[in-house]
């Protein structure tokens, strides 16, 4: 089908003019209005107002211009049927045979600041999406073009076959869809939080996150993935927020996946801290009054876990320190900043990735958001655990209660166990991980796995305190636990056994503290 006619309305005039000269240099007439048609007039490129097709004016500041059955009738008229074209002569409509619309800028807009009701509501195109969804329903005659990034392709086609392929013309129209979805769901989700009547889960999840990078391969080699992001939520970390990659290869789906949760532990800390993780879990987590001693003592944890992990720290990270961590080998190193001459040192290391994720607060309960996770068919969306230990409620339940110290090291440990996968015990002491267990199936199991890590380096978890992720169901984590020396333990309650474990902990002198809430990874 021979362009001959082309409908151009757009916000975003970027390359516009460029195109539209390329458009009239073929012959092909250009409606317009508004300031569009103005920009192109100015711009010496003759244009036909819409008005003069359907010899009525623009009205109501704008609303109403292209809203009327002589331009969508001449959009939506199906070429191949002898009664559209019939019609569409009897009532004088003229085809119009590519359609160049992008949409007023609500999602620009509502992104401002204190941006009010009424602009918001004024930047709810309606003629503009009403243009895309008829040209793209039609997209057997018709062409449409919502992104300025295509105009040199359509306009390269059409110079060679005055004409768009079935092809082009097919892939246009998914492009036009999936810019209306994407519209429609940012409104949607602005007016809830205006409109909402609480109702944190609606009936319908529109959800609309815009693609980062294609990933070299999924979990494993043999599946495909990509990064997406939630433009949406502005909260400063790996997995929803955009970040500043200084070097190193593309990240892939498995870094992401730690660096997430590197940064989401570190930055739970306001001391200078280091954490290592690797498989999705911390095998090593230290704070100290110097990110060097921090590193120093989170490495040795699990030296040997730590080989091609992802190191995170919530300090400015110096040559020194960068000279010490290329002796090892990492995959992804994330601060908030890099000196000149830590940069210079890591460049030695082509592919390490830096990620600079700019200043972010530390030790402060998270902004609430959501998170989604995929079962087959369907999604499992909860609110994210923010939640930070109410040292206030903390409840002393055995005879003894824990020292000062005894009281730091539980609630360090407590931190660490909200971000190891369920089932997690922790040892801690003197602001460090001693040992880390995680991913086991008995609470048991876990609270004998982080001890032996601890004694294959050396480590003792004599005199550490132990935070269990939830209630311990028996009383034999206590009696393992009091077995290699542990004086105190934290843990959420809530057990039908409570009383046996707690009479386990007397038994054994050690003080416990319930914290009414627990903290499951799966």
């Amino acid at each position: 089908m021979v362009i001959q006619r082309a409908l151009v309305s757009v916000f975003d005039k970027r390359g516009l003019e460029s195109f539209a000269k390329g458009l009239s240099g073929l012959g092909i007439e250009i409606v317009s209005s508004g300031g569009t048609a103005k920009a192109l007039s100015k711009a010496g490129i003759k244009v036909t107002e819409v008005s003069e097709l359907t010899d009525f004016p623009e009205m109501m500041e704008g609303r109403v211009k292209t809203l009327h059955p002589k331009i969508h009738g001449g959009i939506l008229a199906d070429r191949s049927k002898k009664a559209h074209l019939t019609e569409a002569k009897k009532n004088k409509i003229e085809l119009i045979d590519l359609v160049v619309v992008n949409l007023y800028p609500f999602e620009q807009v509502t992104e401002k600041e204190n941006v009010s009701l009424e602009e918001a509501i004024e930047n709810i195109d309606i003629g503009g999406p009403t243009l895309v969804r008829s040209a793209a329903k039609n997209y057997a005659s018709v062409g449409v073009v919502v992104n300025p990034d295509d105009y040199d392709k359509v306009l390269e086609e059409l110079k060679e076959n005055k004409e768009l392929s079935e092809e082009t013309r097919k892939n246009l129209a998914l492009t036009a869809f999936e810019h209306i979805a994407h519209y429609d769901v940012i409104i949607e989700n602005w007016l809830r939080k205006k409109f909402g009547n609480g109702n944190v889960y609606p009936e319908y999840l529109n959800l609309s996150f815009r693609k980062i990078q294609d990933m070299r391969y999924g979990e494993n080699h043999h599946q495909s993935a990509a990064f997406y992001l939630d433009n949406h939520k502005k909260d400063p970390c790996i997995g929803t927020a955009e970040y500043h990659q200084d070097q190193g290869k593309s990240l892939s789906y498995n870094n992401i996946l730690d660096a997430n949760s590197a940064l989401e532990l570190v930055r739970e800390f306001a001391n200078p801290t280091v954490v290592i993780v690797k498989h999705n879990n911390p095998c090593g987590v230290a704070s100290d009054n110097s990110l060097m001693e921090a590193y120093k003592k989170a490495l040795a944890v699990d030296s040997e876990a730590a080989f091609g992990g992802v190191i995170a720290t919530n300090r400015e990270l110096d040559e020194k320190l960068a000279e010490l961590i290329v002796t090892r080998f990492y995959e992804v190193i994330i601060a908030p900043s890099f000196s000149e001459k830590a940069v210079e040192v890591f460049s030695k290391k082509k592919n390490l990735r830096l990620i600079k994720t700019g200043k972010f607060k530390s030790g402060e309960e998270r902004t609430p958001y959501k998170t989604y996770r995929s079962v087959v068919g369907g999604l499992l969306v909860q609110d994210a655990d923010t939640k930070l230990l109410d040292k206030d409620k903390l409840k002393v339940v055995t005879k003894r209660k824990p020292t000062e110290q005894e009281m730091k090291d539980l609630i360090y440990a407590w931190t660490i166990c909200k971000h190891v996968k369920s089932n997690s015990i922790i040892y801690a002491r003197g602001n460090k991980a001693v040992g880390i267990g995680a991913g086991q199936m008995k609470r048991v199991d876990a609270a004998k796995l982080a001890a032996m890590i601890a004694e294959s380096f050396g480590e003792t978890v004599k005199g550490c305190a132990m935070a269990s992720d939830a209630f311990f169901p028996f009383r034999d984590g206590i009696d393992e636990a009091a077995k290699r020396g542990v004086t105190c333990v934290i843990q959420p309650g809530g057990s039908i056994r409570d009383a046996e474990v707690i009479a386990a902990a007397d038994e054994h002198g050690i003080a416990m503290v319930f914290t009414s809430i627990r903290h499951f990874r799966h």
